[in-house]
């Protein structure tokens, strides 16, 4: 699995890494949503962990122009903001999920269910 983190915090930013390293071949890094699209054309990742609150541009910004460029893009909003409204905007522009930087292991959780096999099958003969 390849992950691009977009986190404006760097020791944040080493945290994920470290949370998510063993469950990602690659990991790739950029510190604001202006660099996102960019760096997502680059890496091609299968998720985009995004932050919501960041200099240049937003998250919820960021990720609304991620998937206008490629709707099937999976990004995952992880924040320290707990507010209803802004999981609704979230929602509202694709986002796959919505993650309190508070609970980082549920980060963890989503990446290992989509890696997941599906259960084998056997034949009955």
């Amino acid at each position: 699995m390849k992950l691009l983190i977009v986190e404006d915090n760097p020791a944040i930013r080493q945290m994920m890494r470290r949370l998510v390293e063993d469950l990602a071949q690659e990991i790739y890094e950029c510190d604001d949503g202006a660099e996102a699209l960019d760096a997502y054309r680059e890496v091609q990742p299968d998720w985009v962990l995004m932050d919501l609150q960041m200099p240049r541009l937003n998250g919820l910004a960021a990720t609304q122009q991620l998937l206008g460029y490629d709707p099937a893009a999976h990004v995952l909003i992880v924040t320290n903001y707990d507010d209803a409204a802004l999981r609704n905007a979230a929602s509202e522009v694709g986002a796959c999920g919505y993650i309190l930087k508070e609970d980082l292991f549920e980060v963890r959780a989503q990446l290992q269910k989509t890696q997941t096999p599906p259960p084998a099958t056997t034949e009955v003969q």
